[in-house]
Order: C-alpha cells, then structure tokens, then sequence
C-alpha cells in the first residue's frame, strides 16, 4: 500500500455538480473526467500492488543443485531405527558374503576386465565384498605350507653372483668390491620386500648406505681390523636407525614395524661386508660352494633329499676349489659350513608366500650374504 493519503478526484465533484447543478463549469468535459479518474485508479493499483519488498530475479546467485546421494530416500519415522537406506546397489545381504573356505580355497569371483595384476601376495580382488587376506594366510587357514622356494631361475642368479665374488676374491680387494656391492644392494630391497614393506625407499637407501660406510671403514683399516670395522658401522646405523624412527609421525606399532625392518636390512647388508674382511682364499671357496650348494638345492627332489643333496654339493666343491688355493681339505668343512649358511637364507627367502620379486632379490642374495659370516669365521680358523 502506498504512504500518501488518498485524495479524491476532483473532477468528480464536478461531475456530481453537472448531475445535481451544482458548481457546473461550461468548459467542464465529463467524458474527459471520467477517463483521467479510471488512469488514476489504474495508477493507485499499479502502485499498491509492487510498492512492497519484491525479488530481484537478476541478481541472485545461481542455486547449485544437490547431490542426490543427500536427497536419498528417508523413511518415515516410526520410533523404531530405519533401515539402511543406499544411493545406489542393492542392500549388503544380496550385495555379497563371507564364503568359508573348503578344500580348494574361497570361490572369488572374477576381477574386472583390465585390471591390472597385482604382485602384492594378496588374493585376487573380489567383486563380492569379501576382505583380501594374503596367500600365506589362506594356505595356513587350508592346512597347506605358506613356503615357496625360488626355484631354478634366483639360483642360477645366485650361482652367477657367487662365482663373480670368488673370482674377484682371487684379483683383490678392490675388485672384489664391485660384485660385493650389487649383493649389498639386493639384499637391502629383498629384506623390506620379504617383509611387505614396499615401496620402501628411504629404508632401502638407509641399509645401503650403512652397507658402503662398512665397506669403506674396512678398506680403510685393513683385514685385521675388519671385526671392529663391521660392528662399530653396524652399532653406529642402529643408533641412527632408532633415531629416525622417533621422529617418525607415524603409530607406534608402524613405528616399531619399521625399526625392526631397517635394523635387519642394515644388519644384513653391513654382515655381508664379510666377505670383504675374509682371507681371499676363503671367499674364493666359500663363494663356490654357495653357488654349487643352491643350484643342487633348487633341482626337484623331496625337500630332505634336496638338503641332503647341497650339502655334499657344498663340500665338494670347496674340496675342489680348496684344492686350486692354499685351503687344501679343510675347503670341505668351509665349504660345508658356507652351504649351511646359504640354505638358511634361502629357507627365509621361502617363507609366507614371497612374490616373484621377493624370489629375485632376497632369494639371490640371501644365501651369499648369510654365508659371509661363516666364511670369515672358518677362513681365520682353517687357513
């Protein structure tokens, strides 16, 4: 409603003199009248009818729609608790189950088309909801051994890097050092990826480089200051190890994790300086017998036999060897304690389902760098 009072028309009061002759204008048109008093009436109502707060359409800001997960269905409130209500799929009770697991494992259902493959040691992935647990544990949870050795391949490899290691050991320490560092390095990324840490980057560089501080210190102080050299880096990365670990933000039990992890890789890779710190005869047939040791244990033969098998094969390779060097017999007991350490190591590169890349790097290096404590201790004692 406007604000301004109303005021009549005043050409209305001329026209009601013309109808009662009273204050009648000769000029007085009261068709004319009449037409000005309908455009006023006509202006008061245009004017009552938009003077209030009205919507200024143009300069509202556009309105987002909403997402229709948020406009789901609501059901009406009865006092008891609603089901579940789903945007989309069909509700968990037709959507999939936990199958148990019979004789031949749990029955998955195919992955999508084009999914990549997956070298993590889980079980395929499902569409039908169940949770992932890794081979070892379905294997444990079937009754069936969580152990796959690496077979004839990571052997042969072995077997290469342990005959690149006795013959440098014949050419000196310095070329010694170059195969010695590619069995530090693989030692250090098999370790993590053994224990189902990867990508591990920073714990792989760590151990690595604990490994060639190792290496140094032994050059610098010699062979017969090798003990000290090996166990003063090894304490030292330790320390360091433990240090980075608690200014770790992660929780505790990672933490924890981790630390155990680090500390094995470096221990490791830093034992494996060894080799570096034996008499080079030593590592001339320890390295061989390793090397024949492996290749026998991968042949297929019941696991007993197998053992049985690459242990003699070790033995009799350092009696051979033994025989080319200044070692003379006693290369049976060094090649026979070399292979025992070898099969250790392979044993561990065996366990709890490893992937193929597990088989490849700490299935190759493992048994060369557990034996290089025995060839040092049995090098000192027999040569």
């Amino acid at each position: 409603m406007t604000d301004q009072p109303y005021q009549p028309y005043q050409g209305r009061q001329g026209h009601q003199g013309f109808q009662g002759h009273q204050g009648y204008d000769e000029g007085y048109d009261p068709h004319a009248g009449q037409q000005k008093y309908d455009e006023q009436q006509a202006q008061l109502q245009y004017t009552q009818q938009w003077q209030g707060q009205t919507w200024e359409t143009g300069v509202q800001p556009p309105v987002a729609a909403q997402d229709p997960a948020e406009t789901a269905y609501l059901p009406p409130q009865t006092g008891q608790a609603p089901a579940p209500a789903y945007a989309s799929g069909p509700p968990p009770e037709h959507h999939g189950h936990h199958e148990p697991l019979g004789h031949h494992g749990p029955q998955h259902q195919a992955a999508p088309a084009g999914a990549p493959a997956d070298d993590s040691g889980y079980g395929p992935a499902t569409l039908a909801g169940n949770a992932r647990i890794t081979d070892a544990q379905r294997a444990r949870l079937e009754g069936r051994s969580p152990i796959i050795e690496p077979g004839m391949q990571p052997a042969a490899l072995t077997a290469v890097l342990g005959l690149l290691l006795s013959g440098a050991a014949a050419v000196g320490s310095y070329a010694l050092l170059v195969p010695l560092v590619v069995l530090q390095a693989v030692t250090a990324a098999g370790w993590f990826r053994l224990n189902g840490m990867w990508p591990a980057r920073q714990g792989i560089a760590l151990a690595f480089l604990g490994a060639l501080v190792s290496d140094a210190a032994l050059l610098v102080a010699g062979r017969d200051h090798a003990p000290a050299a090996i166990l003063g880096t090894l304490g030292v990365w330790v320390l360091l190890c433990l240090v980075l670990q608690l200014r770790s933000h992660a929780d505790p039990d990672e933490r924890m994790y981790g630390l155990m992890a680090t500390v094995a890789s470096s221990a490791l890779a830093v034992l494996a300086t060894g080799h570096l710190g034996a008499d080079p005869d030593a590592v001339t047939v320890g390295a061989a017998a390793v090397a024949v040791a492996i290749l026998a244990r991968a042949l297929p033969l019941p696991t007993p036999a197998s053992v049985v098998v690459a242990l003699l094969a070790g033995a009799g390779a350092g009696i051979a060897v033994g025989g080319m060097t200044g070692v003379g017999s006693s290369g049976a007991l060094l090649g026979a304690g070399a292979a025992v350490c070898a099969l250790v190591g392979h044993r561990v590169a065996s366990y709890d389902y490893p992937s193929r890349f597990v088989h490849f790097t700490a299935g190759v290096a493992l048994p060369l760098a557990a034996a290089a404590p025995a060839v040092y201790l049995l090098g000192r004692a027999l040569v």
